[in-house]
């Protein structure tokens, strides 16, 4: 059973460097944040013009945002696409869709998920696979999982929805990494059946977190329900042209996946040179296990390098992908002069 503790409770994810700063205030600068899974190459901004900044956001913009999105994600069409600052703003939103009661995380996953469905006023209960999710009102699942990049059959998804929908239940299926995941795993084109809410962020595969873009992909009537609950103006004039010409970019969309994968696959030569065992992740973060990932978080911190631990599963550390070649030499270097792992 989730143990809500309140609204005001302070929060633990990756990508907070004041907080590793007061905790390692003597740590060499700048850090290396490889706390995230956010891509370390970002997409290069292409010029706006003035009124992009200095108007209200134009309905047109949202409109071409919409369909650039229901081409780049597969969504049947631009009115089962809304656009929202950040997929984070949608979970609590997401979650008033059905009436309170039983909503089930399919864990260990991403922990705003519960936090979410407890504010909507749901009895939040964690589930290991979807076969447990019972008489839930209300199933999140990410696809790819968060943070050992578990792939959920897409068969098996769409039965459970169909349960749901059939009792008037709803599937969110956060796939927040599946731009690195396998082609034709996502249900963006199938959320026209009715009961899918998917949700996309688009600053993390596009390496633009800060932009604060994301998309939740639904059947129109749903689709509306969430832009309605969003209000006018939900995404910013910068975001709307950004959004709009990176995903219409299949060339640059193609050449990332490729860089990315590349990437992933030397923290799959150097974590286990240094002792760890990789047991998960996507081409943006690898999860790896070691009895000494409370000493080795600590080590990597005092030598600028933060990574992502999880308190309810000590033996863990995720890592991110480090930007360039001196930060790579940095975690190598790290690693080298960990004893434990020598």
């Amino acid at each position: 059973m989730f143990a809500f503790a309140g609204e005001t409770e302070p929060l633990l994810h990756g990508g907070d460097l004041a907080a590793a700063r007061r905790l390692f205030p003597a740590a060499p600068r700048p850090f290396v944040d490889l706390s995230t899974g956010i891509n370390p190459y970002p997409y290069r901004l292409p010029r706006l013009p003035a009124q992009a900044y200095a108007r209200l956001p134009d309905a047109d913009a949202m409109a071409a945002l919409a369909k650039a999105a229901a081409q780049a994600y597969g969504a049947p069409s631009a009115a089962h696409v809304v656009g929202a600052p950040g997929t984070q703003i949608l979970l609590p939103l997401v979650s008033q869709l059905v009436p309170t009661g039983r909503a089930a995380i399919v864990a260990p996953t991403y922990g705003e998920f519960a936090r979410a469905a407890a504010l909507a006023g749901h009895r939040v209960v964690e589930v290991r696979d979807l076969a447990e999710i019972g008489n839930a009102q209300l199933v999140f699942a990410a696809n790819p999982n968060n943070p050992d990049g578990r792939l959920f059959a897409k068969q098996d998804l769409l039965a459970r929805a169909e349960a749901l929908r059939a009792r008037g239940g709803l599937l969110v299926v956060d796939e927040a990494f599946m731009d690195v995941g396998p082609v034709g795993a996502s249900l963006a084109a199938d959320v026209a059946l009715g009961g899918i809410v998917v949700l996309r962020s688009f600053g993390k595969f596009f390496g633009l977190a800060g932009l604060r873009l994301g998309f939740a992909l639904a059947a129109p009537q749903i689709a509306a329900r969430i832009a309605a609950l969003l209000g006018p103006w939900a995404v910013s004039g910068p975001a709307l042209g950004i959004g709009a010409t990176a995903l219409a970019d299949k060339a640059w969309i193609e050449r990332t996946r490729q860089r990315l994968a590349q990437a992933a696959q030397k923290l799959d030569t150097i974590l286990p040179a240094a002792g760890l065992d990789i047991i998960g992740g996507t081409s943006l973060f690898r999860l790896a296990r070691t009895p000494h990932a409370d000493a080795l978080f600590d080590h990597l911190g005092r030598a600028g390098i933060l990574v992502r631990r999880f308190p309810e599963q000590k033996d863990r550390l995720r890592f991110g992908l480090p930007a360039e070649a001196k930060a790579w030499r940095r975690l190598q270097t790290a690693l080298a002069g960990f004893p434990s792992t020598a």
